[in-house]
């Protein structure tokens, strides 16, 4: 069965009228074990990510003001959270989650984080939601131990993966790939080994069309050991932050074409949820959802 990271803490309680949907943490995997696609067993509750791993990633001195709650209040604005220690505790699990993903994808094929996907947090700062970036923490940690050499990132949130590319813009290691929209957010835009930008309204025939001739040309180019993929559900047509129009069949055959290249090709892949801000929360969850089946039809 599936590996699943997730804790209650990842349901951060926030002020009233907050913009994120914090509430799908609850929901997503609630309904995973209504379906049965996984049991209440194979939800793995991660412990907090150690500091010396954290400094692979991030600098100490973020690290030392985070921990201590001493960001000034323009760095927790840009956030996007108010600062907290649930918040900081938060962070370092999904951190750990990921990792632990990571871990159990490199023996069953895929293992899924029900958090993370924090792409916009760069190594001495966060923004867009994102505190710490558990992608590359735990591709680092991947790096550090041996364990893998050469590692390919798929971000398909519609939002550019900045802080990601930022972070492996001269370790050659990790290839970070993002296909997202040309004119969202982040504005000013890092540069990525591979940066696919997409028009306002793209559609599921263009989407997909874009992805399957990318993806496997960049498999055979890279030729990754394994790869994390940030399944952001804010590319559908409902999303408030979006601009794309990709129904919630397209966002699923996304996730399929993605999990069948990984399976064909033997390679281990972690998934971590990314962004998704349509307005009724059913939606939001039914997207992700989607992410789990398709992980366990195509890999069990």
């Amino acid at each position: 069965m599936l590996h699943i990271a997730w804790s209650p803490e990842f349901v951060l309680p926030l002020p009233e009228g907050h913009r994120f949907p914090m509430q799908k943490y609850e929901w997503i995997p609630e309904q995973l074990c209504y379906e049965g696609i996984v049991r209440e067993s194979d939800l793995k509750r991660p412990e907090i990510a150690p500091l010396n791993q954290l400094q692979w990633t991030h600098t100490s001195d973020y690290l030392d003001r985070l921990q201590y709650q001493k960001l000034t209040p323009a760095e927790i604005r840009k956030i996007g959270f108010p600062l907290s220690e649930a918040l900081v505790k938060r962070e370092f699990q999904i951190l750990q989650g990921t990792l632990d993903c990571a871990y159990a994808a490199l023996k069953s094929g895929v293992a899924l984080n029900v958090a993370g996907g924090t792409h916009h947090a760069f190594a001495n700062r966060g923004e867009g939601f994102c505190v710490l970036n558990d992608i590359a923490f735990a591709a680092n940690v991947l790096l550090q131990e041996k364990i893998a050499s050469k590692m390919l990132v798929v971000d398909l949130d519609v939002h550019q993966g900045n802080g990601t590319a930022s972070l492996f813009h001269t370790k050659p290691e990790v290839f970070t790939f993002s296909m997202h929209g040309e004119k969202n957010y982040p504005m000013h835009k890092e540069q990525s080994d591979l940066d696919i930008e997409l028009p306002d309204g793209c559609n599921d025939k263009q989407y997909l069309k874009t992805l399957q001739e990318s993806l496997p040309r960049l498999i055979d180019q890279v030729q990754p050991d394994f790869i994390f993929y940030q399944a952001g559900v804010d590319i559908l047509e409902t999303d408030k932050l979006g601009r794309l129009a990709i129904t919630l069949q397209g966002c699923e055959a996304r996730d399929r074409f993605v999990f069948e290249q990984c399976k064909q090709n033997r390679i281990p892949v972690a998934v971590s949820m990314g962004g998704g801000y349509s307005p009724e929360l059913k939606t939001i969850v039914d997207a992700h959802v989607n992410t789990f089946r398709q992980a366990a039809l195509i890999f069990f």
